[in-house]
């Protein structure tokens, strides 16, 4: 059985963006009926097993995706190999994961960015953290709709890794 094409997305703490973009693409795999892709989050500052914040479970239960089980995962080494692309949320998060692995700059985007190459011009995916709950629902419609503009091309990668 061919290995799944493995996509990690990175943010600070994974209880707030990270989450909610595995969440929707979560749902994105599942509305399209893909069985080839594996979709994870980290935080380059997470601590491990911290719930996803009230208002991003809120924002996500809104649009019909269940975050309410997420336990935060500090992002390791073994992710970032084990990774066949990770979408960070900002530069900081792109820089943390190239001093980890630095081999890793090859397959690390800015979640805005993709899929060129990263350049520190690129937009980031603002931290809501701390926000009002207007603010987990206009970060996740906007990682809703960054990510079902990249999906067809996540999508295209996964099955040549089926090749």
């Amino acid at each position: 059985m061919p290995e799944k094409f493995n996509v990690l997305f990175v943010c600070t703490g994974n209880t707030c963006r990270s989450p909610m973009a595995e969440g929707i693409a979560r749902k994105i795999i599942s509305e399209k009926g893909l069985t080839n892709i594996e979709v994870g989050s980290a935080g380059t500052g997470a601590v491990d097993g911290s719930p996803a914040t009230d208002f991003a479970k809120a924002a996500a239960a809104h649009w019909e995706i269940d975050i309410s089980n997420h336990r935060s995962r500090s992002l390791k080494r073994r992710l970032i190999e084990d990774a066949d692309i990770i979408l960070a949320m900002s530069h900081e998060h792109v820089d943390k994961i190239a001093e980890m692995d630095g081999a890793a700059r090859e397959k690390t985007y800015l979640l805005k960015g993709f899929p060129a190459r990263y350049s520190p011009t690129q937009a980031r995916v603002e931290d809501p953290i701390g926000g009002s709950l207007e603010q987990y629902n206009q970060t996740f419609l906007e990682l809703d709709e960054e990510l079902r503009r990249i999906f067809p091309r996540l999508a295209e990668l996964a099955m040549k890794e089926d090749d």
